[in-house]
C-alpha cells in the first residue's frame, strides 16, 4: 500500500522542495525529475528513481502513465501518492502532469567517458541560463552528440530548471562538469580538435572541417569564451550576423554550429551519445 499524504504541510513535502537548492541536492546526492515524457526518456536511459511521487488527479487517462507507477512499484520503487494541493505545493514547473520523482544526481567526470574515434562534444564555458544550457542538451541528443561538458559551471547539471528545458535529455547525453584548464588539457590528451565559436574572427562557420574528433565550444551569455579557451581553441569560428545584432543566444548558436558538423559528416553519422555514463 502507498504512503499518501494529501497536506502540502506534510515535512517530506518540506524536503522535496529544499531540493530546489544547489547546495541541498549536492549535499544529498539527488535532484528532482517531473514529468511523464521526462521520466519515461529518463528511465529508458537506466535511470531508477529513488521514490515517485504521483498524482492521479492531475494524471492524463492514458494507459502508458496508468501502467507506469505499477511498473516502477514492481521494480522496487518507493511510490507514493499526493493529493492535489499537495502536489502542486513540491512541482516546478507550470501545467504539472502528475509524476515527480527523486533520481541520483546526474553526471560523470572527464576521466570516465570514452568517445568513439569521430566523437562530437559540445563544451558550454560559464553559461548562466538552466533554460539554455537544457536547450542544448535537446539539440545534443537530436544530433547525436557525444558528450556535453560544461565548463566552469555556474549552475549544475542537477537544477531542474535544466532537467525541465532538456525535456530529460540530460539523462541521455553523457554530461560532464570541469574547470576550462581540465577540459582544455583533457581534449588534447585525447586528440580532440577544438573548435570555439566568437564574433571576433573573419573564419566562417561553414569554412571549417568537423571530421573526425572534434569539439565545439560556446560561451557564457553575455561575455562568450574566455581568453583562456579562445586561445586554446584550434580554429575560432562565427555565424553570419547580417542584422544590428551582434550575437545570437548561446542555444541557437550551438544549434547551428552542431548541425554543420552533422552535415559534414553525413545525416546520421554523428557520434551516437554513448560515451561515458549518465546518471
Amino acid at each position: 500500500m502507498d504512503l499518501v499524504i494529501t497536506s502540502p504541510a506534510n515535512p517530506r513535502l518540506k524536503q522535496l522542495v529544499a531540493l530546489r537548492r544547489r547546495r541541498t541536492r549536492e549535499e544529498a546526492g539527488v535532484t528532482l525529475l517531473e514529468g511523464y515524457e521526462e521520466l519515461s526518456l529518463a528511465r529508458e536511459a537506466g535511470v531508477r528513481p529513488r521514490t515517485l511521487y504521483y498524482c492521479p488527479e492531475l494524471m492524463l487517462a492514458e494507459a502508458d502513465q496508468l501502467t507506469l507507477v505499477d511498473e516502477l512499484r514492481d521494480e522496487g520503487v518507493e511510490a507514493v501518492r499526493l493529493g492535489r494541493s499537495a502536489f502542486e505545493k513540491v512541482a516546478y514547473r507550470e501545467g504539472p502532469d502528475g509524476f515527480l520523482a527523486v533520481v541520483a544526481a546526474v553526471g560523470t567526470t572527464l576521466e570516465q567517458l570514452d568517445l568513439p574515434a569521430d566523437a562530437l562534444v559540445l563544451v558550454c564555458e560559464s553559461v548562466e541560463k538552466p533554460g539554455n544550457l537544457g536547450a542544448m542538451l535537446r539539440t545534443a541528443d537530436a544530433a547525436g552528440v557525444s558528450a556535453v561538458i560544461a565548463t566552469n559551471p555556474v549552475t549544475d547539471w542537477g537544477n531542474p530548471n535544466v532537467v525541465r528545458s532538456s525535456k530529460g535529455t540530460v539523462y541521455s547525453v553523457p554530461v560532464v562538469s570541469a574547470s576550462t584548464e581540465e577540459t582544455v588539457a583533457w581534449l588534447a590528451r585525447e586528440g580532440v580538435t577544438l573548435v570555439a565559436t566568437t564574433p571576433d574572427t573573419d573564419l566562417l562557420h561553414t569554412d571549417v572541417d568537423y571530421r573526425g574528433r572534434v569539439a565545439l565550444a560556446v560561451g557564457s551569455e553575455k561575455y562568450g569564451l574566455t581568453d583562456e579557451l579562445l586561445g586554446a581553441a584550434d580554429e575560432r569560428v562565427r555565424i553570419p550576423m547580417a542584422g544590428r545584432a551582434n550575437s545570437l543566444n548561446v542555444a541557437t548558436s550551438a544549434a547551428i554550429v552542431i548541425y554543420e558538423a552533422v552535415r559534414q559528416r553525413g545525416v546520421g553519422a554523428a557520434a551516437g551519445a554513448s560515451a561515458g555514463q549518465s546518471a
